[in-house]
């Protein structure tokens, strides 16, 4: 829902400060439509079903995967192409992963969403439409902003929508906003952002070289800089900064490389999340012996590392795999 639009109609009908208020509580709590708000009266109801459309995003395709994950795609209003995630887990945990971008433009050489167009930043209200759209039909108690695009180029939208989830029972420590490193979004971030809301780190390479030559990104801004801010981003909130690393089979998977990955991450700051990775057309995955080799590495320095369980990956819902086939 255009939640500005929404305040702008119903002050332009002269309602209440109270209405616009009422109408997100019901939106929140996963109400289908404006029928729902039975706490509205029904002039207004009918009034705001022909003036604010009740979402921003029309859905376009919707597919669920055996392990659960649905992945749904999403087109705006101006016809670019979104796509997000809904993770069901076993242990209760509902996690939408949330696109703030349609496409992205630093085409990391490993991820599908880098090989698409990029078309523009999503707006707040557009990133609030995907976890809405998946509040309707369950219960949703984790966020992750980690699916197409960069959230760091968009922050102010990413926030004004990180700020609203916890109307939909997504509290700001269970909220987490991923970068593959944009520095200037990143050093606001880190000083600015008051809520408790968790930081990933894409990171991928242990040096500075292997880096560039995946994400271009590491180009315009090294590693040095990144482990600067998410050293003090630990400083300042006490929570240790996930460093996301995908498994590439000979590329940035030795024993060695493990070895600097943790002289690079200092273990009282970071935790690593090792992803097995989802095919896209360049490279292999590495091996299951490799990932727990890689991980041994990483443990042995007292540097704590997980191996991410893929979810999705029939339907191209895995990390690294949203790229708006159908668009």
């Amino acid at each position: 829902m255009d939640l500005d639009l929404l305040h702008e109609r119903l002050g332009a009908r002269g309602e209440p400060a109270f209405r616009a208020r009422q109408v997100w509580e019901w939106v929140a709590r996963g109400a289908a439509g404006y029928d729902e708000m039975t706490s509205v009266p029904a002039r207004l109801r009918r009034a705001l079903a022909d003036e604010v459309p009740f979402s921003t995003l029309d859905v376009v395709h919707e597919a669920e995967s055996r392990d659960g994950t649905v992945k749904t795609l999403f087109r705006t209003h101006d016809g670019h192409p979104v796509e997000a995630v809904l993770m069901r887990y076993r242990d209760g945990r509902r996690s939408v992963c949330l696109s703030s971008q349609s496409g992205c433009p630093l085409t990391c050489t490993f991820c599908a969403t880098g090989q698409m167009r990029f078309h523009r930043n999503l707006t707040a209200s557009e990133i609030l439409d995907q976890a809405l759209h998946f509040r309707r039909r369950d219960d949703v108690n984790h966020a992750v902003f980690m699916g197409m695009g960069e959230p760091m180029l968009n922050l102010d939208e990413v926030l004004e929508a990180a700020r609203r989830l916890p109307a939909l029972g997504i509290t700001h420590r269970r909220t987490t906003v991923s970068t593959v490193g944009w520095l200037p979004g990143l050093r606001r971030f880190v000083d600015e952002v008051a809520e408790p809301v968790r930081l990933a780190l894409s990171l991928h390479a242990p040096t500075d070289e292997l880096r560039s030559e995946l994400m271009p990104v590491n180009e315009r801004f090294p590693l040095a800089e990144l482990v600067h801010q998410c050293t003090k981003y630990f400083a300042l909130r006490r929570r240790k900064v996930f460093v996301e690393y995908v498994m590439l089979a000979g590329v940035n998977d030795r024993y060695e490389q493990a070895q600097e990955l943790a002289r690079l991450l200092n273990p009282r700051f970071f935790k690593v999340n090792l992803i097995p990775y989802n095919p896209t057309g360049r490279f292999e995955g590495s091996s299951r012996k490799a990932i727990a080799a890689f991980r041994r590495g990483l443990e042995e320095q007292g540097l704590r590392a997980t191996v991410r369980l893929t979810r999705g990956r029939d339907i191209e819902a895995a990390c690294g795999q949203l790229a708006a086939s159908r668009a």
